[in-house]
């Protein structure tokens, strides 16, 4: 197993980079859905941020599905 990022061809190091990105694109955006459940059960307080955390959530999908796009596939 490689240890060292450099040893890796530029290729894995932008497949491992985009995939790290999408996942962490999704976590944020699960993060954002989890508070706006708990807000809209009670608890935590609303003042008005579920709408704004799905919001949130929904703009960071399409973002990272937008720039995670590899050119050449569809």
């Amino acid at each position: 197993m490689l240890t060292d990022w450099n040893l890796l061809s530029e290729e894995l190091q932008l497949m491992v980079s985009r995939e790290a990105l999408r996942h962490a694109a999704d976590l944020i955006a699960g993060q954002a859905d989890e508070l706006a459940w708990e807000m809209e059960s009670g608890g935590l307080s609303d003042h008005g941020g579920p709408e704004a955390l799905r919001l949130l959530a929904a703009v960071v999908r399409v973002t990272g599905e937008a720039d995670m796009a590899v050119a050449g596939h569809a």
